[in-house]
């Protein structure tokens, strides 16, 4: 049988590995996260919901660069408000009136939005709004559930934390997800120390009833920040983010990732009293004002509001789910693999004894079909779409009836064509 060629970028991933660490700039996007020798390494071109890798493979992009692309590759709207801007210029001396007409927006749709400060990437976001809740508390302790980038701050309490002085990691401490007895018992061990409790409020599976609103009750008994990072539901769950869909409204926010379909770009929003301590405090950046990425924001969440979209990729979630399921029960596979989590993000677990090995060749298998996916359908726009769904379908059906052969043979070691994957770290719970 001739399977997928990737002969060109293997290639130019072993030329690459030789002047960058990793091969890339992201360590989702790296080779530990898809089976090496039978994926492809680089992409070089999008179009909706399809991408090609430079061996001119074709897929179903079902990552979409760990979430920005939020319309669709190549966005008519978008891209046209990138060239108009383009003509006028990229950076100024000064500000630009972008910033206000971005801001607006957000102030409009946000909740908790009473002001809004811009960076470039979620951990911009993030680290701000931590320095932000230790200025306003006059206390240094974080309580932490989820991902919330790279900085010391954070990182510092995973296994990712090569790097990060003892004293750092000491002050912040994580809690479960939907588990507000961890909460608590960080919260009252300490009750005049945690400055901040930051949580992603959904992504792997949705909160259990009343469990951020108690988590809101605890912040406000201890004194403490309570910030969103919705750097994933924001544009994705609701134009106003989880808060505005679960009705429990955070103190300070972050969002990034969909907001200019592509674009960088990030948001920390909140409450006045909190947010006008940023004039003294030092969060600054050169290109936190860049024109072409506000502009492509504008763009991008007025044609999510005008399309309806957020309901539409929950729908289009909800259906994906259906036919997943059905695929998985049709072949005797839902002992092996969990299709759950929120509608606007479907997620794929694996429920195997050899989990790793498991997923390795379900994500082998997609790719051989013409799917490219990570542990979520991450949705855009563009997956809403009959062909696209026939594609998926297709493709999953076909992937899902070769592990099916591999895990019910005597080795299914022997079924990996390339190397198993290895998942840079946990953090979120699986459904």
């Amino acid at each position: 049988m001739a399977y997928r060629d990737f002969s060109l970028s293997d290639d130019l991933y072993r030329k690459t590995l030789q002047s960058i660490p990793l091969a890339t700039q992201t360590h989702s996007k790296s080779a530990l996260n898809f089976p090496k020798g039978v994926s492809p390494n680089f992409f070089n071109r999008g179009a909706g919901a399809i991408v090609w890798d430079v061996d001119d493979n074709r897929y179903v992009d079902y990552v979409l660069g760990l979430l920005p692309i939020v319309l669709g590759y190549q966005d008519p709207d978008v891209d046209k408000a990138i060239r108009t801007q383009l003509d006028k210029g990229i950076i100024f001396s000064l500000a630009t009136e972008l910033e206000l007409e971005l801001a607006e927006r957000l102030l409009e749709l946000i909740p908790c939005a009473d002001m809004v400060r811009f960076g470039k990437n979620g951990s911009d976001v993030t680290a701000a709004a931590i320095r932000l809740a230790r200025a306003h508390t006059g206390r240094d302790r974080v309580a932490v559930c989820g991902y919330h980038g790279w900085h010391d701050w954070y990182i510092g309490t995973t296994t990712r934390n090569l790097g990060v002085p003892e004293a750092v990691q000491s002050l912040s401490s994580q809690f479960k997800y939907n588990d507000v007895n961890s909460i608590e018992s960080l919260l009252s061990n300490d009750p005049d120390g945690f400055a901040a409790i930051i949580l992603e409020p959904a992504g792997m599976e949705d909160p259990r009833s009343g469990f951020l609103k108690e988590v809101r009750e605890l912040a406000n008994f201890y004194g403490s920040v309570l910030i969103f990072d919705e750097i994933i539901t924001g544009f994705r769950i609701d134009l106003g983010g989880a808060q505005k869909f679960y009705g429990v409204t955070p103190d300070l926010a972050c969002f990034g990732k969909a907001m200019a379909n592509g674009m960088p770009i990030a948001a920390l929003v909140g409450r006045a009293e909190i947010m006008t301590h940023l004039e003294k405090i030092f969060f600054s950046t050169t290109f936190g004002g860049e024109a072409l990425s506000l502009a492509a924001a504008i763009a991008t969440i007025d044609k999510l509001k005008a399309t309806d979209a957020t309901k539409r990729m929950s729908t289009l979630g909800a259906r994906l789910k259906s036919m997943a399921r059905e695929v998985l029960n049709s072949l005797n596979l839902t002992t092996r693999f969990n299709v759950g989590g929120p509608d606007w993000r479907p997620v794929v677990t694996s429920r195997d004894k050899n989990p790793i090995l498991a997923t390795s060749l379900l994500r082998q298998e997609l790719i051989e079909n013409g799917i490219f996916m990570g542990s979520a359908f991450n949705l855009c726009l563009a997956h809403d779409d009959d062909q696209v769904f026939a594609n998926t379908k297709s493709a999953w059906k076909q992937a899902m009836y070769s592990v099916s052969k591999a895990l019910s043979s005597s080795n299914p070691a022997d079924w990996m064509r390339g190397e198993l994957i290895q998942p840079v770290f946990q953090v979120r719970p699986k459904s």
